[in-house]
């Protein structure tokens, strides 16, 4: 049976991933999650399953990382370690770099090592997959797509911290021969996803009758990839990636901030018809815009379509369908994430 090392495997991507090859059956997961506010052992298989062992330590634990590669053997790394929202590395910059670079620097050297003492037929099958974003790549103006070409230009501390990793992860390749793949992913949304986040802040807004904060005139453009169609996205790249190269994942769903969150409210207000603070739409209020807001991204995944035979499955109308019913079926589940109990009991504390 083929054993991953998934590192931030408790975050809202990683574990979909996780559940996804949990469920199909043919693999190990050890999982490395830190369990920052964003690592949620709720969105994990049960842990109890013996093909899936979540271990609680940062990537950038060079002794524990070293174990875990010696005791587990993997045939993969796949890393999804990092801090990842904008307005945090605005308020926090620090944090960001410690993680998405030095720490990522820490495990590249674990791994190479690792590397190095394998043979055969493990040492040539075996694979560095570094889930990166978009936002390294800047702002687009209104036409164009971001390619695999496209000169990095990151503009706040988040994107700048993961275009220093993509960077790193690509020297490691090309100095030591380690044989890394890179994916460079769009605006994930989905079930399971922190309520800071866009579209889950405004489901549960909306829901409840709060206000629906939208950044500047709401004109900023991003491209939506639903968070299974990602997933679906990274095995093909594991499985098939050429070595050393890079991935755009989209899911061709360019949006403007303002028409997702009145999708939102659209279907928020089919759905719970008994809402008395219908039309949600009018919960909407415009705030100041964030520091260095980049204006539009859109990724062009003809790549990946072409190399690997890969699309995304969902519109973005599907998948949004899906993600507030979620929101709307999981009270459990987002009520934990509220209160903190998510955190209290792994942590050994009680309410």
């Amino acid at each position: 049976m083929q054993t991953l090392l998934v590192t931030g495997g408790a975050g809202f991507i990683g574990s979909c991933f996780v559940r996804r090859a949990i469920a199909r059956g043919d693999v190990r997961i050890i999982n490395l999650d830190k369990l920052t506010y964003a690592g949620n052992p709720d969105s994990l298989p049960p842990a109890d399953n013996s093909r899936h062992h979540l271990v609680v330590g940062d990537i950038g634990d060079s002794p524990l990382v070293a174990s875990l590669l010696n005791e587990y053997q993997p045939t993969a790394i796949v890393n999804f370690a990092a801090e990842s929202h904008v307005d945090r590395s605005i308020d926090g910059p620090l944090t960001f770099v410690e993680t998405n670079v030095l720490s990522t620097c820490r495990l590249l050297e674990e791994v190479r090592y690792y590397h190095a003492q394998l043979a055969g037929e493990a040492k040539q099958k075996f694979r560095f997959l570094h889930i990166s974003t978009d936002e390294v790549y800047g702002s687009l103006g209104a036409t164009g797509l971001f390619t695999e070409d496209t000169a990095y230009a990151p503009n706040s501390p988040y994107s700048a911290s993961k275009a220093a990793s993509d960077h790193f992860v690509r020297a490691w390749h090309h100095t030591y021969g380690l044989p890394v793949l890179i994916t460079n992913c769009s605006n994930n949304y989905g079930p399971y996803q922190f309520p800071e986040k866009l579209i889950p802040l405004m489901i549960l807004n909306a829901i409840e009758g709060k206000p629906l904060p939208v950044y500047g005139d709401g004109l900023n453009v991003r491209d939506w990839l639903f968070v299974e169609d990602h997933c679906s996205a990274i095995e093909h790249v594991l499985a098939h990636g050429r070595i050393g190269a890079c991935y755009n994942i989209g899911g061709l769903n360019e949006q403007t901030n303002l028409s997702i969150v009145r999708m939102i409210c659209a279907v928020v207000d089919r759905l719970q018809p008994d809402l008395k603070h219908r039309p949600c739409e009018n919960l909407i209020t415009y705030v100041r815009d964030r520091p260095g807001h980049d204006r539009r991204y859109a990724i062009d995944a003809s790549k990946i379509a072409e190399e690997l035979g890969w699309r995304p499955q969902q519109n973005f109308e599907s998948g949004l369908e899906l993600t507030v019913r979620w929101y709307l079926e999981n009270h459990a589940w987002v009520s934990r994430i509220r209160s903190g109990n998510y955190r209290g009991e792994r942590l050994g504390l009680t309410d």
